[in-house]
């Protein structure tokens, strides 16, 4: 019986291997066009892979694989990237083969996007197959220098076309960036203010920092979407300066990086100051806003989720008005990056240090969430005399026993539906989004007097003509 068997297996994989030159048989490909996500002229983009799949019974060869054009992609099948000697490729019935495709685009002389197109032809018993290729070649402001620092001098950073920054750029004297400035830095490069600082930004022309990566992780997951991506925004003063600086920001997105910003100086009797408006600082590897020895007035912001503390303050006079503080950092169905501290507050307010300058943080018509028991901390010697005011607010975590602590809401449940969504599902397209829902405990809270000086929240709502205002930065 032994010997039926095995011609019988010889027989069915001597079938299994015959190559059919049936020009009626065709491949299948795992997408029709591979599009490339915004590729960095002079820049190589990441590599994307296709499945090419034989359906059939029998074994199929693939005489020829070529580019059309061949100017701007290079493939890659079984290691062979010479489409020269790509020929002749056998893929079996049933089986399939991987292509792996690149994109390097040269300087368009554009400001936009501009499309570049090939095709990948298979020709496989007479007749061709096309799969489409297709990229958009962005031009860029290159800063990049053989040293660590690229150093700049009261310079003006233009909305005309991104800025890809490969190197730790140092700004001296006073820098201003127009509304609109895209900015994008490799892996551990960082902006690092040691005068002053102009980012005014729109509401239809934000001004945005984040990282180098712009392509998917993968599937629907961009590198965007990861923390850590660059270094961030390091406001810290020239000692050698003795007027204090001003950092002004309207309308700034600061994006994934390790700190998204962070402001130090160690002059205690002269404080920088800083006026953040209109902007989201999101998704940090550590801190989203750290400053110390620093005046502040953050409005209308938007800070959320950071590994540790979403706010830091020590040291300066600290104004909060209509902002969300949301500290839901790794609340995702996907690891992409370190989970979050559990044992860190949304909000640390630090006034224990004797060497920094005297701190007194307030916070109005602000809300600051998470999925912690307790989000507000407030490290004081004597709670009972602390200076900060808390007003119209709504805070996860135990009544503030300050003196200057009234008409806030409080709330110690695990859900109080106060945000439209607190987690990311890559696979449902769902991201964070921390506008209020309508039936939310955070609305018609905040107080009107407060409010009226800011008649419009972030995104240009009005809420001037509400009795009591929403608190955050977001109105219904």
């Amino acid at each position: 019986m032994l010997l039926p068997v095995v011609l019988l297996l010889l027989l069915t994989g001597c079938r299994e291997h015959i190559v059919s030159d049936d020009p009626t048989l065709r491949l299948t490909f795992s997408v029709d066009t591979l599009c490339f996500d915004t590729v960095f002229t002079s820049i190589g983009s990441a590599t994307r892979q296709v499945m090419i799949y034989n359906p059939n019974k029998n074994a199929l060869r693939i005489s020829s694989v070529a580019l059309e054009k061949g100017a701007y992609f290079r493939i890659n099948i079984d290691g062979e990237v010479d489409s020269r000697y790509m020929r002749d490729i056998e893929i079996g019935g049933g089986d399939s083969l991987y292509l792996f495709v690149q994109v390097k685009i040269d300087p368009q002389d554009s400001n936009t996007p501009v499309l570049v197109e090939d095709k990948v032809v298979f020709a496989v018993n007479g007749n061709n197959q096309a799969l489409t290729l297709e990229a958009y070649g962005q031009d860029v402001h290159l800063i990049r220098t053989d040293g660590r620092l690229s150093v700049l001098y009261n310079q003006i950073l233009k909305a005309d076309k991104p800025y890809l920054i490969f190197d730790t750029l140092v700004s001296t004297g006073t820098l201003k960036i127009e509304a609109g400035a895209r900015l994008y830095f490799h892996q551990n490069s960082f902006l690092q203010v040691q005068g002053s600082l102009r980012a005014l930004g729109t509401q239809d022309a934000p001004i945005r920092m984040q990282g180098s990566r712009i392509d998917n992780l993968f599937d629907s997951v961009p590198y965007a979407h990861a923390a850590g991506g660059w270094g961030g925004v390091y406001l810290l003063r020239d000692n050698t300066i003795t007027i204090a600086p001003t950092y002004t920001m309207d309308y700034v997105e600061i994006c994934s990086a390790n700190v998204g910003l962070y402001g130090y100086n160690d002059k205690v009797k002269s404080l920088p100051t800083l006026r953040l408006s209109n902007s989201r600082i999101h998704n940090h590897a550590l801190y989203c806003l750290a400053i110390q020895n620093m005046n502040a007035e953050v409005v209308n912001t938007e800070i959320s989720n950071a590994a540790s503390y979403c706010v830091y303050l020590s040291g300066g006079t600290h104004r909060f008005i209509h902002s969300t503080i949301a500290s839901y950092f790794g609340s995702t169905d996907i690891r992409i990056q370190s989970a979050a501290r559990e044992d860190v507050a949304a909000v640390y307010i630090d006034d224990l240090s004797k060497d920094g300058a005297h701190t007194s943080s307030s916070f109005y018509n602000s809300i600051i969430m998470g999925p912690r028991a307790q989000n507000l901390t407030i490290a004081t010697p004597f709670k009972q005399y602390y200076e900060g005011h808390f007003v119209g607010n709504y805070i996860k975590g135990d009544t503030l026993t300050t003196p200057n602590a009234a008409s806030n809401t409080y709330w110690q449940e695990t859900d109080s539906a106060v945000f439209e969504n607190t987690f990311y599902k890559y696979q449902e397209y769902r991201y964070y989004n921390f506008q209020l829902r309508e039936a939310s405990p955070a609305r018609a809270i905040g107080d009107s007097l407060i409010a009226a000086p800011y008649p419009t929240d972030r995104l240009g709502k009005d809420r001037s003509s509400l009795p009591h205002p929403d608190a955050g930065c977001y109105q219904y």
